[in-house]
């Protein structure tokens, strides 16, 4: 086998379709690797947005973490049904085809490949950003660990859904139990404190305001916050 077939995988034959199919422990990493990852960044670049109106912007990340939610709940609801009504296989470009036509499936599927290129993008950014600012001194090779996840992530991917989901299945399990005992241990503190637990690194102090709150300024930090 040459090294390429090696590091891609034998080709598979359509009669093996039914042996490659995911549970849900290849799942969750191969399909819901994007949503979970985006609670990692998604409230810092929300909050990032409302910087202008300083210490009143801490005030206005409820109502848009909020509407996020809301959102998630949709997203929820209408997978459901989808699921229901097409349980072999239902995308939205499927969807859109047998309901709305040929020009609003290949518009949902123009929209899923944008989408699929800014989740990449902002996804491999944001973790290579945290990344270099816990070990600043791997910021002369940000544009290095960006390619060098990109090109991973590639390859991982081209050996199929299967495999990916596996390969995943740990770091993706581990940014789980990470995510909910930071959750848990930031309760426990609130619940000792009273409710005010002090900060462990004395906060910078709150920029001045620079611009006054308006429907673009909250809508530019929801489309920031729930973007994935």
């Amino acid at each position: 086998m040459s090294i390429l077939g090696w590091i891609l995988g034998r080709r598979l034959a359509n009669q093996e379709q039914s042996q490659r199919k995911i549970g849900v422990f290849e799942a969750v990493p191969a399909m819901g690797l994007d949503g979970l990852g985006s609670s990692a960044y998604g409230p810092e670049a929300a909050l990032t947005i409302l910087i202008p109106l300083g210490a009143a912007g801490l005030g206005y990340i409820g109502p848009v973490m909020g509407a996020i939610v809301g959102l998630l709940a949709v997203l929820y609801l209408s997978y459901r049904q989808t699921i229901a009504a097409y349980p072999s296989n239902g995308g939205a470009y499927i969807v859109s085809r047998e309901n709305l036509g040929r020009n609003a499936s290949l518009l949902a599927a123009s929209a899923l490949m944008v989408d699929y290129v800014l989740n990449v993008a902002v996804g491999i950014s944001a973790g290579v950003g945290a990344l270099v600012s816990a070990l600043p001194s791997l910021h002369a090779y940000t544009l290095w660990l960006c390619l060098g996840i990109l090109l991973l992530v590639t390859v991982v991917n081209l050996r199929g859904t299967l495999d990916s989901g596996r390969l995943f299945a740990l770091p993706t399990y581990l940014f789980v139990v990470s995510f909910l005992t930071i959750l848990a241990i930031g309760v426990w503190k609130a619940s000792l404190s009273g409710g005010q637990p002090s900060p462990a690194i004395p906060p910078p102090p709150l920029q001045q305001p620079t611009e006054s709150v308006s429907l673009l300024l909250l809508m530019h930090a929801f489309a920031s916050g729930s973007r994935r």
